[in-house]
């Protein structure tokens, strides 16, 4: 049976990006007894350096369990979409598959990348995000009339966080146009959020290879990035996202995202009208 409603829905390319970009904010969640499903669409075949793709998909989806639950999530599903090859599906497809999501798990609070965000470093990150913000465009029953008819009614989240996975924003940058930008304190789950990030082994290895390309000319990073090793940069990186954000909003260590919430009262020109 669906769950009931109040629970939060996740959507993610893959699990990396979520556990940087929301994994504390997940966390708090989790701890006040909310469910909290999370969705990947890709499949981690090109997570694991070295590995095949079938290896490397049992991998991801291994390490993303373990990362799942480190945080406190209720579920974890995947769908199995071939990863940094999002953008040849189908968009009605991806979408219908998330308004399809949205009905089943009835969620009160949705979470997905930022697609407004500048320079997205993965494409898949960005095709995941528009499409899952698309999705409530089709909460309404008369949308996939076939689910309607198997009992799948029309639903629409209350909240949305837009979430950067791997930065802090910019000024002025992401979110649509109402959202508002927030600053949650993650400071007494944070610890749970690096020992999510560092379930992610392979992910972090293969970051591991790529900062090790771009500092191929700096023989004392690269010593460095050595004595820490792959579980080191991760760390490193999330500590100093933490601090960084945390200290534009107030707290020791917080993450960031562009909110959209239930609005109140009617809007303008309705209340002109009534007069």
């Amino acid at each position: 049976d669906p769950p009931k409603t109040g629970g939060v829905l996740v959507f993610t390319a893959e699990a990396r990006d979520y556990v940087f970009g929301a994994g504390g904010t997940l966390a708090k969640f989790a701890a006040e007894g909310r469910p909290i499903t999370v969705v990947h669409f890709g499949n981690g075949e090109k997570t694991a350096p070295g590995a095949k793709p079938a290896e490397a998909r049992l991998i991801h989806r291994r390490e993303a369990e373990a990362a799942a639950a480190a945080l406190g999530v209720t579920e974890t599903v995947f769908l199995g979409h071939k990863s940094a090859e999002i953008a040849y599906l189908s968009s009605s497809e991806l979408r219908n598959q998330a308004i399809t999501l949205i009905r089943f798990y009835k969620p009160e609070i949705l979470f997905f990348p930022d697609w407004y965000v500048h320079y997205l470093r993965d494409d898949d990150n960005y095709r995941v995000g528009r499409m899952a913000e698309e999705a409530p465009y089709g909460g309404g029953n008369y949308f996939l009339q076939e689910m309607t008819y198997m009992g799948l009614m029309g639903h629409s989240a209350r909240q949305y966080y837009f979430y950067s996975p791997y930065r802090p924003y910019r000024a002025r940058e992401g979110g649509e146009g109402k959202a508002q930008f927030v600053g949650v304190d993650i400071s007494g789950v944070f610890e749970k959020k690096l020992q999510a990030a560092a379930a992610l082994e392979s992910a972090n290895e293969r970051e591991l290879q790529v900062a090790r390309t771009r500092l191929s000319g700096a023989p004392r990073s690269l010593a460095k990035l050595d004595r820490d090793g792959a579980a080191g940069f991760a760390r490193a990186l999330l500590e100093e996202l933490a601090y960084t954000i945390g200290y534009k909003h107030g707290a020791t260590q917080a993450e960031e995202f562009n909110h959209l919430g239930v609005s109140s009262g009617l809007p303008p020109h309705i209340s002109e009208r009534a007069r």
